[in-house]
């Protein structure tokens, strides 16, 4: 697809514009007494301000909203306003078990937003060298897993699945009664089967799912934008286990959350990763570029008429107001194309889906990654997969289409 409307080049324009920028290399974080929704310009003022104990009159956040004909509740940031967030847990310690990709980004932001935090990995390990990059300190926020554990009141496990899977039987008799455990995937403790992930029965148990990676939350925040979450209670003993999901949500950077339960939240992420967030828009791109080639299309066209316009051009519209808006946003002769062949893709990948779908629910999925990220050859393997998409000529070819991008930083 080659060509705009004249009219659409404008809108284009204002579109790709508006796109959220890469995520920068990690920053090493400060820690902020009492930061603001980030910005971190706005900490100023909320340091300077006394910390205040007194009863808040909420401005409420929750709202009930019509989507496409069903009414959903909505948890907003605005019932949390700082002040009330830092009262609210001036009494916890939350304890960031596992500092990978959501580790990093929850864990800075919590502490950004002036509440207590300390980070629980393996002491000396390459974690342990990241947290203290990023500024927490041995013996004061950064801890063995099982101390770290102890000192906390909120259990924020945030290791890998198979990770959760593998330490519980040391970790279980260290969640006593009256702490929280919480998740960011209701994966264990869905499928106890595989994970042997039980938890004890007078804790409260909360889930706070970020829809995007650890870096985006980040970045979010940062920008004073938020991401939007999930939240959910699998176990809730104090009466206060929701509350304190939508509280976390805030902490940790949402800028707005739905309500889900465990099993739909890590349904809906294990069946979207393997499909078009992931593994499906790899394949259909892969497909596409291996058709133009076989038909004599060069590297750079293929790559360009299948990857560069995608994300470049077209998905940026598609995120900033809609299918609908994209296909107006293009030739009249594009959208033809692509309003007849639409439902031919549907019909060619519904039965695709419908069996992810069921190899997810039935816990297919989880025995997988179970066995595979459980390895002690992990590292090895994967490694091994991802360069072989890597040295895929598609993303040879996209190396040197990026570098001729005018914000290219390589």
């Amino acid at each position: 697809m080659a060509s705009l409307a004249s009219r659409s080049s404008q809108a284009l324009s204002r579109a790709v514009s508006r796109r959220a920028p890469r995520t920068a290399s990690r920053p090493v974080a400060k820690p902020a007494n009492a930061a603001s929704y980030s910005l971190l310009a706005r900490s100023a003022v909320a340091a300077s301000a006394p910390r205040r104990t007194t009863t808040f009159e909420s401005v409420r956040g929750v709202k009930t909203l019509d989507f496409a004909g069903s009414k959903e509740v909505v948890y907003e940031r605005s019932d949390w306003p700082l002040a009330k967030l830092q009262d609210y847990f001036k009494n916890d310690t939350l304890a960031l078990i596992g500092y990978g990709s959501q580790g990093h980004g929850q864990g800075l932001n919590a502490r950004d937003n002036g509440l207590n935090v300390i980070v629980g990995v393996r002491e000396n390990g390459e974690s342990w060298k990241q947290a203290q990059e990023d500024g927490w300190v041995p013996g004061e926020t950064l801890f063995p897993i099982e101390e770290a554990i102890k000192r906390g009141t909120i259990v924020m496990n945030l290791l890998s699945d198979a990770a959760q899977s593998a330490t519980w039987p040391k970790l279980a008799p260290l969640i006593t009664k009256g702490k929280t455990l919480y998740f960011s995937h209701g994966f264990s403790v869905v499928y106890k089967e595989d994970t042997k992930v039980v938890p004890p029965p007078d804790v409260d148990v909360i889930l706070v799912a970020p829809k995007g990676s650890g870096r985006t939350v980040r970045t979010l925040f940062k920008e004073g934008r938020g991401i939007n979450s999930s939240i959910a209670v699998w176990q809730d003993v104090t009466g206060k286990a929701k509350e304190k999901a939508t509280a976390l949500g805030v902490a940790i950077g949402s800028g707005y959350m739905y309500e889900t339960t465990f099993q739909k939240e890590v349904y809906s992420d294990l069946y979207g990763e393997r499909g078009v967030l992931m593994g499906g828009i790899q394949g259909m791109f892969l497909a596409q570029y291996k058709v133009l080639r076989e038909n004599g299309h060069s590297p750079s066209e293929a790559f360009n008429e299948t990857v560069e316009e995608a994300t470049q051009s077209l998905f940026p519209l598609i995120g900033a107001k809609g299918m609908d808006y994209m296909y107006n946003a293009c030739s009249t002769t594009a959208r033809r194309g692509a309003l007849d062949w639409a439902p031919i893709f549907e019909a060619a990948n519904r039965p695709i889906f419908e069996k992810l779908y069921k190899s997810v629910r039935d816990g297919t999925e989880t025995r997988k990654a179970l066995e595979f990220n459980g390895r002690s050859t992990y590292r090895e393997d994967l490694a091994r997969e991802l360069k072989e998409i890597d040295d895929q000529e598609i993303w040879r070819a996209g190396k040197t289409v990026r570098s001729l991008r005018p914000d290219y930083k390589p």
